[in-house]
């Protein structure tokens, strides 16, 4: 564990770890003034690239995200997220430019587990959707540490239904996170908890977006740098209502849809529809809630048959029949995946998402 107080940074300890070591490094070479950093891709979508980004960039995506969130120079900041990509050093440079001590430790599973509620408190953290469920459940105790924050960012992967649900017991406000590594961390979020819990992201102050023919986000920013970054998240854009702020609703990657029978599926749609069925039978019968993802699989007739890969749990067959009649009530026949392929255990990428990639390949 590492305690960084940005003000003070003679007193900064030595490290004790390698881990701690890179984290240190990067600390001081942004003080020392260091123009330009070289960060890596997750490789959730295809191999690792190395992104370059400009001191200005971070600067700018760090003041804004202080700004959006109401973080004051000394509110103290939980870091646990891997600093070896973008999530995780963002959160040094926040705590480097907005003053917010910093608590490094190494990434876990649950990173609340050696904190005491009524001895460590902190105001900001960001964690992935894994964490949070692993808090949730194995040491729900450990929420009070969350309650009293000023904000807490989940990123790094989608939240499931189940979980959103989960999160209504948490006081502190918490937000979905959508960005990458070229983009600097996120540039809009979308509140999971209370009354303004929402579907929808707002774009951060001054961040640009607009879709290409395809209906794919583009975006620019001070951030990116005023570069237009494309992606190949398809999304819904919403009229800003006077906000001046963008609204838009995420609905799935460009690159993962399904060609089946001459109808294109979008996987992300079917997966939601599982989720919402599969928490309903959670809530009902205390039903596990396995992990899982819908892909298309190569078939002679169809093209590609819609499938769903399943870790660890099966879905049960009654379970199965009345998902499969609400896809095809929703989405039509053709959305309904025709398979269920279990496997023991997802693959993941070094930032804990599922490599699907990987998973599928293991399966063939």
């Amino acid at each position: 564990m590492l305690f960084l107080n940005p003000a003070l940074p003679d007193s900064w300890p030595t490290a004790q770890t390698p881990y701690e070591e890179e984290a240190l490094a990067f600390c001081q070479s942004w003080l020392q003034g260091q123009q330009r950093f070289t960060l890596y891709t997750s490789g959730s979508t295809g191999t690792p690239k190395p992104i370059e980004l400009t001191r200005a960039q971070m600067q700018a995506s760090a003041q804004l995200t202080g700004q959006t969130l109401g973080l004051q120079t000394g509110d103290r900041a939980l870091v646990c997220l891997n600093i070896r990509y973008v999530a995780g050093i963002m959160m040094l440079v926040r705590g480097l430019e907005l003053g917010l001590p910093l608590t490094i430790i190494e990434p876990s599973a649950n990173p609340l587990l050696d904190f005491t509620p009524a001895i460590d408190t902190f105001a900001f953290t960001a964690l992935v959707p894994l964490q949070v469920q692993t808090i949730l459940e194995q040491k729900p105790e450990k929420t009070q540490l969350l309650d009293g924050m000023k904000a807490i960012l989940i990123g790094g992967a989608a939240t499931s239904p189940a979980l959103e649900k989960q999160l209504s017991a948490i006081k502190a406000p918490i937000y979905a996170t959508y960005g990458m590594t070229e983009t600097v961390s996120h540039i809009a979020l979308r509140r999971l908890n209370g009354p303004d819990a929402s579907e929808l992201f707002t774009a951060l102050i001054g961040v640009q977006l607009g879709t290409d023919a395809r209906g794919c986000l583009y975006i620019t920013s001070a951030a990116t740098n005023f570069d237009l970054i494309q992606t190949n998240d398809v999304v819904e854009l919403l009229p800003d209502a006077g906000t001046g702020n963008t609204q838009f609703r995420l609905l799935g990657r460009a690159d993962r849809i399904i060609n089946s029978g001459g109808v294109k599926i979008q996987p992300e749609q079917v997966e939601q529809l599982i989720s919402k069925q599969l928490t309903l039978e959670s809530v009902s019968n205390s039903v596990l809630i396995p992990r899982f993802f819908v892909t298309g699989l190569p078939d002679k007739r169809l093209g590609q048959r819609v499938v769903v890969v399943c870790e660890q749990v099966a879905i049960e067959s009654q379970q199965w029949e009345k998902i499969q009649k609400i896809i095809r009530e929703k989405l039509g026949a053709y959305a309904v995946p025709k398979d269920i392929l279990p496997v023991a255990r997802f693959l993941e990428t070094p930032t804990g998402k599922i490599d699907q990639k990987a998973t599928i390949a293991q399966i063939r």
